[in-house]
């Protein structure tokens, strides 16, 4: 039987609308074309071609997919209508033949329209359909090194609730690695870069209380790349663009309301694998973030754990702190 989404503790929005996540999934094996046409037998919708390595399937049954090469400088800009008749013929040119060169070794990434969190397991279809048809995750070669994104949408856009839910992510993220098993390709990759010891140190103290602004002016700080676990740039520049407005531009980061988590395995090439366990870990975040008494207690056992130089013993304490809670 599917594993089932866990539901979170908190299932609406602030104005009670259902709370949406977006994925995101990087795979190898299929073309742009070939899943794009997938989508379209799973989900129906029509395809619209924004680029040579870019493809949109408008109006599904569930939403808008994007497929695309993971890779920048393979797309003459990133609108969502095709613009190849504002550039130069030569230009567009020189992108299709680097996205020709990066699609040797680079993941296409399918993102999937935001959907209603108790609807999560319907986006395995395209998974299985991937799989059948050849779609390769980080297992199928050795370089392979493709990640899978959730977005969950955040029920309020308020410093306390964004406060407890980094302070959980914390506390919880090296047991949540331990427990993913993570492919030798992606623990060597640079691609996503773990949070210091001095924010998990910051940000974990139980007296940490600042208001949003000082909270994102420490992240950016601390975290001056969007190349983190857990990117809460995308969130920032919409909810205090004033502050991002301090710091280098980032061409990559698009308001949203959302968490933007990065799981550092797609294996989309391994019979039964599903998105949902994935997700389910992610409830454990947003259900320690809401106790206050856990947070504070697993901050101070967290400090105590620096202090005896045995960081690496932390999954298994927390582990065994979690267990009867």
């Amino acid at each position: 039987m599917p594993v089932q989404p866990i539901i979170p503790p908190e299932l609406h929005r602030a104005d009670g609308a259902p709370r949406r996540v977006g994925v995101e999934i990087e795979f190898a094996g299929l073309s742009i074309a070939d899943t794009s046409r997938l989508i379209r037998y799973i989900y129906g919708g029509e395809e619209v071609v924004l680029d040579e390595h870019r493809r949109l399937v408008r109006a599904s049954r569930i939403g808008d997919f994007t497929v695309e090469l993971d890779m920048l400088l393979a797309h003459p800009g990133k609108p969502e209508t095709p613009d190849a008749g504002t550039l130069d013929r030569v230009e567009l040119k020189v992108r299709a033949a680097i996205g020709d060169a990066g699609s040797l070794v680079l993941p296409f990434e399918v993102a999937c329209p935001p959907i209603p969190i108790e609807r999560l397991g319907d986006l395995d279809a395209l998974v299985e359909g991937l799989r059948r048809n050849g779609g390769q995750g980080t297992e199928g070669r050795l370089f392979y090194a493709f990640g899978l994104h959730f977005n969950p949408e955040l029920a309020r856009i308020e410093a306390d609730p964004i406060i407890d839910t980094m302070k959980a992510y914390l506390l919880l993220a090296p047991l949540l690695r331990a427990d993913m098993g993570i492919d030798l390709a992606r623990r060597m990759a640079p691609f996503v870069n773990r949070f210091t010891d001095a924010y998990v140190d910051l940000v974990v103290d139980p007296d940490y209380r600042p208001d949003l602004r000082d909270f994102a002016r420490d992240y950016i700080h601390h975290n001056p790349s969007r190349n983190r676990e857990l990117d809460l740039y995308p969130l920032f520049a919409l909810a205090i663009p004033e502050v991002l407005r301090e710091t280098p531009a980032d061409p990559h980061v698009k308001p949203r309301p959302t968490w933007h988590w990065r799981l550092p395995d797609s294996r989309v090439g391994v019979p039964g694998w599903s998105i949902v366990p994935d997700w389910n870990r992610w409830v454990q975040v947003e259900r320690l973030a809401i106790d206050r008494w856990a947070l504070a207690e697993l901050g101070a056992l967290w400090a105590d754990c620096r202090r005896a130089r045995a960081s690496a013993d932390w999954p298994q304490m927390v582990r065994r702190w979690l267990a009867p809670w």
